[in-house]
């Protein structure tokens, strides 16, 4: 049995990924930062899919946190076979509404774990020759749209160059690019939703379905709806300057309040 680690476990996306891969038979570590809800997530996927559900518990916004879960991806004894990154968090605000020591902690997470574990993770794999990394980003990462698209967007260029450079030696990386998914997301960031329109609102479970599809088809890259690969299409050729003033006003008009 092949074992996956997720980041963010306990909610959203994360959670998602760890029902379908505990369905599927692979062995599940969990990591997030609340022990009680590690621990009934972990008891509920083993006494119902019959797999080992081991608990991390980890603050990826710390050094401490990261490091622990480095030694877990790197562990050549008990390999991880397959890596989620998709812990995260939204800020709310524009840029220099937030404070500082916000923004940096975003960039400790969404960037500084996703380099360390995906580099810690993706070594033990060409080692073995087999083995997959997910990356979780945005289709914010194709707009401008602060810190948050700022970061997301480097989680793409970072995995799509990893990922050329690891070419034919068994290890995939692949960049998943959600919208808007009914999580706790945004109600973490104290953002309100209800000015989002239905038709933009993806399923956890279904997006998760369409990324491990395109995983297995060695994408790079997965943009896991038609109505967002469509946006993202009419994105890359609109100009900058143009796109910049839409998605200013799209994000006060449609954005979380």
């Amino acid at each position: 049995m092949t074992t996956a680690l997720i980041t963010g476990a306990t909610s959203g996306i994360g959670a998602a990924f760890a029902r379908r891969l505990a369905s599927d038979g692979h062995n599940v570590v969990l990591v997030a930062r609340d022990p009680e809800r590690l621990r009934d997530q972990a008891t509920e996927l083993h006494d119902r899919h019959g797999v080992e559900a081991e608990v991390l518990r980890a603050d990826l916004s710390t050094d401490k946190g990261i490091a622990a879960v480095e030694e877990r991806v790197a562990d050549r004894t008990h390999p991880v076979d397959l890596l989620v990154n998709n812990a995260g968090f939204g800020n709310k605000g524009n840029y220099l509404d937030v404070p500082m020591a916000e923004e940096l902690t975003m960039l400790k997470v969404h960037c500084e774990a996703v380099l360390r574990l995906t580099s810690a993770a993706a070594a033990s794999m060409r080692e073995r020759g087999r083995g997959g990394v997910v990356n979780v980003a945005s289709v914010a990462a194709f707009v401008p749209r602060g810190t948050y698209g700022a970061s997301k967007a480097w989680i793409v260029q970072f995995t799509q160059g990893a990922a050329r450079d690891l070419a034919g030696n068994g290890v995939r990386l692949m960049a998943l690019c959600p919208g808007f998914v009914r999580t706790e997301f945004h109600g973490r960031a104290g953002m309100g939703t209800g000015n989002i329109p239905s038709w933009m609102w993806l399923d956890a479970d279904k997006l998760v379905d369409a990324a491990l599809r395109d995983l297995a088809r060695g994408k790079s890259l997965s943009i896991p709806d038609p109505r967002y690969k469509t946006l993202m299409g009419i994105a890359k050729l609109t100009p900058r300057g143009a796109l910049s003033r839409v998605t200013s006003s799209t994000g006060r008009k449609y954005g979380p309040q």
